[in-house]
């Protein structure tokens, strides 16, 4: 882990503010393989990626760290009718958790807890889902960040509601261009083309 990155934060400097300011490249590098991310084909520096800005205060109680605080950005993914390029906006506020890494449960154990002893699975509480690990005397902010940028990413991204996406024969943008193309006939329904009904 380098403790050099801007991200890192030593628990002999608790308690602290932190401004943390994520660029565009490392937007783009936590988003790649994403598939709405990489559908635009942008460079693999993309200057138009998104970036975040994070306002956290930190401090510790016993081993746990407490981090509080706003998360505001933004992030370019491809909108999934016409794969032009959509700005999603981030506006969230932060309350999460690091625990030593010994001191959260395994996966074996949570998924025992999932289960729960009847069987039907546990109720999972907010908190559960805000707790990160560290390791030593490190506290490593980054996939906290990361996290926001990810889970920004909607299932089907709009660049508008009433987006008309790209012709499924010619692949023409039908927001800005129109074409002749007419809709395939069902394979199943093709013996009935010719067939004529009397009258």
């Amino acid at each position: 882990m380098k403790v050099s990155s801007p991200y890192i934060v030593l628990l002999r400097d608790l308690p602290t503010k932190r401004r943390l300011e994520v660029p565009s490249e490392r937007v783009g590098e936590w988003l790649r393989g994403m598939p709405m991310r990489d559908a635009l084909g942008a460079p693999e520096v993309d200057p138009e990626a998104g970036r975040g800005t994070a306002e956290l205060e930190l401090y510790a109680d016993g081993s746990h760290v407490f981090a509080a605080g706003t998360f505001q950005g933004e992030l370019t993914v491809a909108c999934s009718r016409c794969v032009n390029p959509v700005v999603i906006p981030i506006d969230e506020r932060l309350r999460v958790t690091f625990m030593p890494r010994h001191e959260l449960p395994s996966d074996e154990e949570e998924e025992q807890q999932a289960a729960g002893e009847d069987g039907e699975g546990a109720e999972v509480t907010e908190e559960d889902l805000d707790l990160f690990p560290y390791d030593g005397d490190v506290v490593d902010l980054e996939p906290l960040l990361r996290e926001q940028f990810v889970l920004a990413v909607p299932y089907a991204p709009l660049c508008r509601e009433d987006c008309k996406g790209l012709c499924p024969q010619c692949g023409i943008d039908r927001n800005t261009d129109t074409c002749r193309c007419e809709a395939p006939i069902d394979p199943r329904l093709a013996a009935l083309k010719g067939l004529k009904l009397p009258s």
